[in-house]
């Protein structure tokens, strides 16, 4: 019989044990800082110290996949929080940035076996951006912060299912 995994509720969540990397880019700063503060207050407001939570500050959107593969390297982290804002232009740019960041943001997870999760927000307005960045779940930092924990929980457990504890063995096979 196949074991189901119950409904998520956001207040039984727990980061306590955990340590958590938030990348976030310093460009658009008024709406990453929001963000930041945002994933913060989520792993504090489930359990984690503010020792268990660093942050690393990268220019832009272009550089969090490589800051996400150092800090999921160094092994001292459950997940990785990439954080970004990325508003459309006149150009392609836009495109480009977005893609590969969302790509790169990816290949790290598949590539170390941690938990990367996007917190990136692609916008076509400034509006947009804004309403993306408000308080606790209008926040998309909050939300990639929320599911940081549910996934560390997750691969904790499954780890704890086949024997091993915390970070000694990484389920690189597990999405």
């Amino acid at each position: 019989m196949k074991k189901e995994q119950p409904e998520i509720d956001n207040k039984r969540l727990n980061a306590a044990g955990f340590r958590f990397a938030v990348v976030v880019s310093r460009w658009n700063s008024s709406f990453t800082d929001k963000l930041r503060k945002g994933a913060i207050d989520a792993l504090l407001e489930c359990g984690a110290t503010e020792e268990a939570i660093e942050v690393f500050k990268v220019p832009g959107a272009f550089e969090l996949p490589l800051a996400c593969l150092k800090a999921a390297e160094t092994g001292r982290f459950d997940a990785v929080v990439a954080l970004s804002v990325i508003i459309r232009g006149d150009t392609p740019h836009f495109e480009y940035v977005a893609g590969e960041a969302a790509r790169g943001i990816m290949d790290v997870g598949m590539t170390t076996g941690i938990p990367v999760l996007f917190g990136v927000i692609t916008a076509d307005t400034v509006e947009q951006a804004t309403e993306r960045c408000g308080e606790r779940l209008n926040n998309k930092g909050y939300e990639a912060a929320m599911a940081a924990i549910q996934v560390a929980n997750l691969y904790r457990e499954m780890a704890n299912e086949q024997g091993v504890k915390g970070n000694e063995k990484r389920l690189s096979h597990v999405v």
